[in-house]
């Protein structure tokens, strides 16, 4: 295996100088042909596919009676043509699209009804025939033509989503099969796909759930089958687009008795190594059960605390414990139906900040959760800690996005306003959708409207929605109940930031797995099967619990952060903030709910406002491949003099130059994360407008490629100016290439943006400045704070689809004495 790569954090990179105050669309990646050589290799690649005698390598192909399946592939790296391998007309169908991790790869299947053969072939004559050129002097069908490396006749792989070892052998299993129908042509013609499926699988004693889920376009059936029936029914039935392997349901565990509960929780312990590494997940919640056979050896109880010694430690309703199981495993359902060795090797913490009757005080909920943490940190005080709490409100809430005293209260915690600069890393859910809220309003739209709920406003907390990862229904007692939400996309317990008004942050920041709802039509509610496994808090009757929501989902943000303070104990919370972010990314099922208009001001500012900034991911956070590299920079700096601006930083990056030169047009991405910690402004009095809660802003620009050093900082003062509201510069050069651009990314403390140039353009563009923008502390300088120093991190990646590009070699080699060490890839 290749030996992957430590995140680069750079050093002597910054020029300090003083201040005065004062997205381009994507280019597809198509390989470079040769067309004649090329053109008669499709050829006969699409003609061994249509011969009637198979090779003795073809005898694992499917084949359709009416027709034949095949399998486009791109060259590694590189981009398929995907919408051209589909003509509806024509009845050609592409059936499902894969990447194919270990090569690199993207693959398609496509159906060709019979007689429609000649289509490609008719496409390949065009594209080799020098008297069809295009006007730009591009052979006809070039980029459907060069972008397929190779064509086969699909085979069980070709429709099979998810890891290969999960293709059920000799033994039948349960599997989802996913049947395409035209909803454009009727609303019910998804019973012609359900009926034939149904037929085939009686014909051939194949078992077939009668319940189904449809989707647009897609109907998923459940079906018991070994690899060959599954065969049989993708020759019998073209309607098939794809099969998983259906999940285990959730429900099959709860409904377990104890006695067998525990017989899985003593399997899964015999395979759970339990370890300290220093990293502790404080939970700010009903309390914990800590003698929970999953949770005993992960807790102290020196640190199982309360606010309140009266209410005791222990959990008085399950939320706590059941927020502890998925801190400590991520996915209890996984980890239980899994074979592998697993290790634990961070701490649970309790705080139990909610009372056993009634409720706190609104007043308090700020001073209560202060309390909590002083408590965790006397208690444990050289833990690397990441704090929390799924605890919302949303009977006291603003509406706008201002900011609540809870909210405040905990940026203040975050900062360390109060003590010696003291910065948290602290973790919040985005407040819940209840089942009752779904009516007269649909889904996602009720989403939209039911704003993030108090605390979620905080600056500098990591505000947590939640998506959907769960279709399956198993338990009888929701039968007619379909789920709410496809695969992948935001889930119905998900509060948004849409809106609020649009100088508040971007909330929530990141989406992790919150379950789904179940629908009969008109009911809405709860189910286990749509829900995530976890610990229950009375284990002598119990073992299992679920949950569900956005409190599941910050527990599995709180479980990544942990991840990332193992692997990088010394960065700052600013940091790991930072990584988490800038490692997200938005599934298609969310740009397709969101982003349909797909402009700034449209399309990506509701995406970013319903979805943040999508779903993180700990391989991307954590380390750098070859042609993708992560730079991290953590940096100090003075924002204001009396009444003035003062300082601004310029980093030089060292950019892998000699090399983007010789890439020439390749395309190149670049994402860019700001991640600071503000001091909320002191009192409401100035809430209302974004410059003065926060104690500074700080804000990026790249300089562009036809720019001067001189004039990059020029122009960088432009924009202080027009900040300020006492100069009207415009600052907008360069603002055209950033996929969100300034107005939407430039709210709330971290600021995240990409853009995609050529490589040579990319060249010269290795100069990012940060500089500040108004805050309190400059406008209230009578406080004493003018002075104050603010830090930041900045996580910047190049990257290019191109596979045999090294990026990773010359930047090293740049910075010298950076080395190199295995991480695990298992993430």
């Amino acid at each position: 295996m290749a030996v992957d790569k430590r995140n680069i954090f750079l050093t002597n990179t910054v020029d300090e100088m003083p201040y005065v105050s004062g997205s381009r669309p994507g280019k597809k990646n198509f390989p470079i042909r040769n067309v004649s050589s090329h053109s008669n290799f499709i050829q006969n690649k699409l003609q061994q596919c249509y011969a009637n005698d198979l090779s003795q390598k073809q005898v694992a192909a499917i084949r359709y009676k009416e027709g034949v399946y095949l399998e486009f592939s791109s060259a590694p790296e590189h981009d398929l043509a995907i919408k051209s391998l589909e003509n509806r007309q024509q009845g050609i169908r592409l059936l499902n699209v894969r990447k194919d991790e270990e090569t690199n790869t993207i693959k398609a299947t496509v159906y060709i009804p019979g007689g429609k053969e000649s289509y490609f072939l008719k496409k390949v004559e065009e594209y080799a025939d020098e008297l069809k050129l295009t006007p730009t002097g591009n052979p006809k069908n070039n980029d459907l033509i060069s972008s397929i490396e190779d064509v086969r006749l699909a085979i069980l792989d070709s429709f099979w989503i998810g890891a290969l070892d999960t293709i059920p052998t000799s033994q039948p299993e349960w599997c989802e099969l996913w049947l395409r129908y035209d909803c454009d042509r009727d609303d019910e013609q998804w019973n012609a796909s359900e009926d034939d499926i149904t037929r085939i699988c009686n014909e051939n004693q194949i078992a077939i759930d009668s319940k189904h889920i449809i989707f647009p376009e897609r109907i998923v059936k459940m079906v018991y089958a070994n690899s060959e029936q599954l065969k049989l029914l993708i020759g019998a039935c073209s309607y098939i687009t794809e099969m998983r392997r259906a999940q285990e349901a959730t429900s099959f565990f709860e409904s377990l008795a104890n006695s067998e509960q525990k017989e899985w929780v003593d399997e899964l312990l015999a395979r759970v190594t339990y370890q300290n590494s220093g990293v502790a997940i404080c939970l700010l919640d009903t309390g914990v059960t800590a003698s929970h056979p999953l949770l005993d050896k992960a807790m102290d109880l020196s640190h199982v605390q309360s606010v309140n010694s009266a209410w005791g430690s222990g959990d008085h309703q399950g939320h706590g414990t059941e927020m502890a199981g998925i801190s400590l495993f991520y996915d209890v359902k996984h980890a239980l139906i899994s074979n592998s060795t697993i290790s634990v090797s961070h701490e649970i913490e309790s705080v139990k900040i909610l009372p056993p009757v009634g409720e706190n005080v609104p007043e308090l909920y700020g001073a209560i959760t202060e309390q909590a943490v002083s408590l965790a940190e006397i208690a444990n005080p050289t833990a690397k800690r990441v704090i929390c709490m799924a605890v919302t409100s949303p009977c006291y809430n603003t509406f706008d996005g201002s900011p609540t005293s809870w909210s405040a209260s905990i940026d203040n915690i975050t900062s360390g306003a109060n003590e010696e600069n003291e910065k948290r890393l602290f973790i919040i859910s985005a407040g819940n959708v209840y089942p009752g809220e779904f009516g007269e309003i649909p889904y996602p739209d009720v989403n939209t409207l039911h704003c993030v709920e108090s605390p979620g406003q905080s600056w500098n907390a990591i505000t947590v929605g939640a998506y959907s990862d769960d279709i399956q229904i198993d338990d009888p007692s929701f039968r007619g109940f379909q789920p709410v939400a496809p695969i992948g996309a935001i889930s119905p317990y998900s509060s948004t930031s849409e809106v609020w008004e649009s100088k508040w942050p971007i909330k929530p920041e990141v989406l992790f797995n919150g379950g789904n709802m179940a629908t009969n039509g008109t009911d809405f509610s709860e189910c286990p099967d749509l829900s995530m496994l976890t610990t229950n808090y009375r284990p002598l009757s119990k073992q299992f619990s679920t949950i569900w929501g956005t409190s599941s989902a910050a527990a599995q943000a709180s479980w990544f952060c942990s991840k990332l303070l193992e692997e990088y104990p010394d960065i700052w919370p600013e940091t790991v903030r930072a990584l988490m972010i800038h490692s997200a990314e938005w599934t298609d099922t969310m740009k397709h709910q969101f982003c349909i208009e797909d402009t700034k001001t449209k399309g990506r500012h509701r995406l970013l406002r319903t979805c943040g900034y999508g779903i993180p991911n700990l391989y991307r956070a954590i380390q750098c491949i070859e042609n993708s590299v992560n730079m991290v920079a953590q940096g100090e700096l003075q924002p204001y003099g009396k009444k003035s601006m003062k300082d601004m930083h310029i980093h030089t990056l060292p950019w892998p130059k000699e090399l983007l030169r010789e890439l020439g047009d390749v395309p190149v991405k670049v994402k860019v994360t700001l991640s600071y910690y503000i001091e909320p402004g002191p009192g409401e009095v100035g809430w209302k407008d974004k410059y003065r809660y926060s104690s500074c802003g700080l804000r990026f620009d790249m300089i562009n490629s036809d720019e001067s050093l001189d004039d990059f900082k020029k122009r960088i003062n432009i924009k202080m100016r027009g900040e300020d509201k006492t100069d009207n510069g415009d600052g907008t050069s360069g603002s055209d290439r950033w996929f969100l651009g300034s107005k939407n990314r430039d709210v709330g403390s971290i600021h995240s943006d990409f853009c995609e140039l050529s490589a040579v353009e990319l060249c010269e563009c290795n100069r990012i400045a940060i500089y500040p923008v108004v805050g309190w502390w400059r406008e209230r300088d009578y406080l004493g704070k003018y002075d104050s120093t603010i830090r930041y991190s900045m996580v910047i990646t190049i990257s290019t689809p191109k596979v045999d590009v090294d990026f990773y070699t010359p930047i090293i080699t740049e910075i010298g004495n950076v080395v190199e060490i295995d991480i695990p890839s298992n993430f």
